[in-house]
């Protein structure tokens, strides 16, 4: 009987037991189901994720042309170096799989990446590595140094394929364009320059897959799919031929001479566009060799602009109606509020008339007529142009400058542009009143802006600001530029032989960030305003250097040899009316042609073509569509091949030279000046594009 009932006992334990386990299941299922997060942990999140795979779809990144629609920046494959150490890759033996020698794969690595062997050689001794990969150098490769790594035929060796940003031209107006890079997760974003300030309208708008999988990872069902937007392209206002001389000219310079930095820009004198603009020291967007300063010099150099500024400080003279060209003073020096002003040869030309004073670059003269003006209508005339407000062009960290005349000696300085900061962009914008009787057009460099869909969403073009200076003033000022050059204190120094060039010099010391100013005879920044033809402006130009050794005599070898060849491209020459005009030639747009029937088409018309490479198709050309040419001018022809024979370059042109060096991506380097006279690599032979062409120039 005993034993009956314990064994009933029992049984009620465990059926209590059960009921109640039971329970508490029941309880905590229905806490789960009601709650999002259990332990911690957010259930639906978690469910979402486990079972939910999104994949982002990056968009294209819009194309950067110039203004003649070729190609300045674009998508292009790259591809990372992936070295395989595991040897499970390897079934069969005799077709391995994974690294085998590493001595010699480190070796032949360290060659074509331009690595160290010991780095390239440890990286393949990581230990337990399935694979590695080789730092910046064996990222972004390019599909020619891509095919020369499989030619070595390494075992082990591979690659993943990627997108990259390439620039066409190197460091073609690459303060202007900018650069943007490929982060870690794919996406292209702009740094810098014209990638960074459009790059939520170059980059588009990404898409994504997105679809459900079971527990074993497999999907289920058709994934849901939006797909990516194209990123809109950017047509720029620079004229790919005028940046070329100028590049052309700041690689002769550097060369040749000294200086801390060299900035040259150059506008339309009737619209406000931007047509070039070319530093010194510059940098490949390619590879980022060379950047060091991360300012764009036509919008973020601030600086004291030296003379250049009498010819504002002329016109506000004349303006206010206190401007007589033949009064007299006495130049040399004068005394401001216990300070001495002096002339730049400290004992003037004696007594002088205004006009002469401006031809002469008077600091006195200056002074003379800012005290007539008065501060407040100095200060007003200055800001009216744009000094000491940012111009809004379409480019990043653009600076306003400083306008500052509190004290009766900061109006004498500014007078001659001592004392205030201004920009290359702010000058340029000034200039544009003298181009255009008066009224100052906005500097712009977007020309337009075309979406995935071809439709045009922005368009450039000429904005007028006002008039700002009366018709009069405009003749005399013009009047006064025109004797600085042919009349001037520096005789023939900055006179173009092709056109009539009108323009003011500038000589500014260079201001301690401690206070005064640095001493010594190379402690400038020397620069230039010029505008041409004189009869009929075209072009307004402006140019800086900082420190430069050659001083004055250096700056107005870049002068004219800058407005002779874009007075010879634009085809403006004083002589232009005495050509023939049969002699100018229109080109047509030659890119995906027969390059045999091309050739003798060029030939036809008296031109020279160059042909580059052994294909049988035209991929790109110089000079572009739409160019007008002289007879006898060299049209180089790009060809789809892998590999460049060396051309007999010898008396060559400077500028022929960059154009066939920047359409093949050579490296160049000039001594001398002329035509080229020698030159390093042999011709006939193929190009080893990782070498560096050293030209002699000789002018004899």
């Amino acid at each position: 009987m005993k034993k009956k009932i314990s064994k009933l006992r029992v049984n009620k334990i465990l059926i209590f037991l059960f009921l109640f386990s039971f329970l508490v299941a029941i309880i905590k299922l229905g806490y789960v189901a009601l709650s999002d997060n259990v332990d911690g942990k957010n259930l639906t999140k978690f469910a979402s994720e486990r079972n939910t795979e999104k994949k982002t779809l990056y968009a294209s990144r819009g194309t950067i042309y110039d203004r003649n629609g070729d190609v300045i920046a674009t998508n292009a494959n790259s591809y990372t170096l992936i070295a395989y150490l595991s040897s499970s890759r390897t079934t069969n033996p005799k077709k391995p799989q994974h690294v085998v020698d590493k001595e010699k794969t480190a070796q032949a690595l360290s060659e074509v990446l331009g690595i160290d062997y010991d780095y390239a050689l440890e990286r393949l001794n990581v230990k337990g590595a399935y694979q590695v990969e080789f730092g910046a150098k064996g990222r972004n490769i390019s599909e020619n140094k891509k095919q020369e790594i499989e030619a070595l035929a390494l075992p082990g060796i591979g690659f993943t394929e990627g997108t990259k940003r390439y620039y066409k031209n190197s460091k073609m107006a690459s303060y202007v364009v900018g650069y943007a890079r490929t982060q870690e997760n794919g996406e292209i974003v702009g740094e810098m320059g014209i990638e960074s300030y459009y790059n939520d309208i170059l980059k588009g708008k990404d898409g994504y897959t997105e679809y459900q999988k079971d527990a074993y990872g497999y999907a289920m069902g058709e994934p849901y799919r939006i797909e990516p937007v194209s990123g809109s392209d950017i047509y720029l206002t620079i004229d790919s031929g005028i940046q070329l001389i100028l590049e052309d000219a700041v690689h002769t310079l550097e060369e040749t001479d000294k200086y801390t930095w060299f900035t040259i820009s150059v506008m339309d004198a009737k619209t406000g566009a931007i047509v070039g603009s070319a530093n010194s020291p510059s940098f490949n967007p390619n590879t980022l060799e060379g950047l060091t300063n991360y300012v764009n010099p036509l919008v973020g150099y601030t600086y004291e602009p030296g003379s250049t500024m009498k010819i504002f400080s002329w016109l506000a003279a004349m303006e206010n109606g206190v401007y007589d060209g033949d009064e007299t003073f006495m130049s040399g020096s004068v005394k401001v509020a216990g300070a001495t002003i002096k002339d730049f040869n400290n004992v003037g030309w004696g007594e002088i008339s205004f006009d002469t004073g401006f031809a002469y670059s008077s600091n006195v003269g200056a002074t003379y007529l800012a005290k007539k003006v008065g501060a407040k209508k100095l200060r007003e005339f200055y800001e009216s142009l744009g000094f000491g407000s940012k111009t809004g062009i379409e480019l990043p960290g653009e600076e306003a400058g400083v306008i500052r005349m509190t004290y009766e000696s900061e109006l004498a300085t500014a007078a001659f542009g001592q004392g205030i900061t201004t920009t290359p962009i702010q000058t340029l914008q000034a200039l544009s009143i003298i181009a255009n009787d008066g009224v100052m057009l906005k500097p712009y460099i977007v020309d337009k802006i075309v979406d995935a869909n071809g439709d045009v969403t922005y368009q450039g073009g000429k904005v007028e600001l006002g008039k700002k200076v009366s018709s009069s003033s405009i003749e005399k000022i013009k009047e006064l530029m025109y004797n600085v050059v042919y009349h001037g204190a520096s005789g023939k120094t900055w006179q173009p032989s092709q056109v009539t060039l009108i323009g003011k010099t500038g000589t500014a010391q260079i201001a301690r960030a401690s206070g005064g100013y640095l001493s010594g005879a190379g402690n400038y920044i020397r620069s230039f305003a010029g505008i041409f033809p004189q009869e009929e402006p075209k072009y307004i130009f402006y140019v800086s250097a900082k420190q430069i050794a050659g001083g004055a005599a250096s700056v107005a070898k870049v002068v004219t040899k800058v407005v002779d060849s874009i007075a010879n491209y634009a085809n403006i020459t004083t002589e232009a009316s005495e050509l023939d005009l049969s002699q100018i030639i229109d080109l047509k747009n030659y890119i995906s042609t027969d390059v045999t029937q091309t050739k003798e088409a060029l030939e036809a018309l008296n031109l020279e073509p160059v042909i580059i490479g052994n294909g049988s198709r035209v991929i790109n050309q110089f000079p572009l569509k739409n160019t007008q040419v002289l007879q006898n001018t060299k049209i180089f022809l790009l060809t789809e091949s892998t590999e460049y024979l060396m051309p007999d370059i010898k008396g060559w042109s400077t500028s022929d030279v960059m154009n066939f060096c920047n359409l093949i991506g050579l490296k160049y380097k000039f001594s001398g000046y002329g035509r080229v006279q020698d030159f390093n690599i042999n011709k006939d032979t193929v190009i080893d594009l990782s070498n560096t062409l050293e030209v002699t120039l000789s002018s004899a």
